[in-house]
């Protein structure tokens, strides 16, 4: 709390006291981040009372048909089903020698009785995540309660209302119990990161469509001008929309020149905001109870960056880290983090 105390004292002195809360809701200008091409508002999110069971809150996409064949990954000699594989309740786990065994039940089968999805239905058993909800793994124990608490009590909430899984993510937090967050925790803090995003600069991007919860595919190998976003995509991606191949990563296409501004502003802040290793540690692998921030899915990295200025995710310390950053800002913060 010391430490905190001090960093929050630097920042106000470097970049001066924002307005935290209270600012009428604008335009999403990065819309991509929250897997939309256009600023909203539609289309609207399903209801999400504070009792619902959490897969309500979703949107569900198309089902995948029952079929027999036996399907295969690479590294693996394992087999199952699409309906296996696609199970929100025990789904297939491809390589178990990739994580702590026995996997915690909450993380394997999840409740099927309130309709709370297993963790690794979505983050993995891995925990690696994909750019429409997040990465879990290698968090500090501490700091994966701490957020369980703010979704479950509405200070993590999507600035981007269209967001229907960061609405089921809440209702989970509010539904798991004491234990099933500590066992969720400890479990994935076990894991090592594996590299996940490979970060490209370029003036054209695949062209894509999008999975009900937000993720990008591409269409075949066709492009078009990228112009000032970005998009982020499965490397190999029949491997993880349809098989969620959990090695398989992803690929960032970012605006020419990104990466440099990035560096400039991770590094020294820029004149805007403060460097990020004050809290996540020289190399940007984190501190303590502070995450580590390299690496990561671009998709997920402006999302945050972007709830925190809106305060739509509560921190005494970021969001005056943030307040002053502008769209292409965030953009290029989150692209130089994850080419580390």
């Amino acid at each position: 709390m010391i430490r905190y105390a001090a960093v929050i004292a630097a920042i106000a002195v470097a970049i001066g006291t924002a307005a935290l809360v209270g600012q009428a809701p604008s335009p999403n200008p990065l819309p991509w981040a929250y897997g939309y091409l256009t600023p909203g508002p539609d289309p609207l999110p399903p209801p999400c009372p504070t009792d619902a069971k959490p897969y309500t809150c979703s949107r569900p996409g198309r089902p995948w048909e029952d079929d027999p064949a036996l399907l295969r990954l690479p590294g693996t000699d394992r087999v199952f089903t699409i309906t296996q594989i696609q199970a929100h309740y025990d789904p297939a786990d491809w390589y178990p020698g990739d994580h702590p065994l026995p996997v915690p039940d909450i993380v394997q089968r999840g409740r099927e009785s309130d309709r709370l999805r297993a963790c690794a239905h979505c983050h993995y058993h891995n925990g690696q995540g994909k750019p429409e909800n997040g990465h879990v793994t290698a968090l500090p124990v501490n700091y994966f309660l701490q957020q369980l608490a703010l979704f479950k009590s509405g200070g993590r909430r999507s600035a981007d209302p269209r967001k229907a899984n960061h609405a089921e993510m809440a209702q989970i937090a509010r539904f798991l119990s004491e234990t099933e967050m500590k066992e969720a925790a400890q479990y994935y803090a076990a894991i090592a990161w594996k590299p996940w995003v490979t970060v490209v600069e370029t003036g054209t991007a695949p062209q894509t469509r999008q999975s009900a919860a937000g993720l990008f595919i591409p269409l075949g190998t066709d492009t078009e001008p990228l112009g000032q976003r970005f998009i982020e995509v499965p490397e190999f991606p029949d491997r993880t929309e349809r098989l969620r191949d959990p090695r398989a990563g992803f690929v960032a296409y970012v605006p020419v020149g990104t990466l440099g501004k990035g560096k400039t502003l991770v590094s020294t802040g820029g004149g805007r905001t403060v460097q990020c290793a004050a809290c996540h540690g020289a190399n940007l692998l984190g501190s303590g109870d502070v995450p580590s921030i390299a690496d990561r899915s671009v998709s997920y990295t402006v999302r945050q960056l972007y709830n925190y200025q809106q305060g739509a995710r509560q921190s005494q310390v970021m969001q005056p880290v943030v307040s002053k950053l502008s769209p292409d800002d965030i953009i290029a913060v989150a692209a130089y983090l994850a080419s580390l």
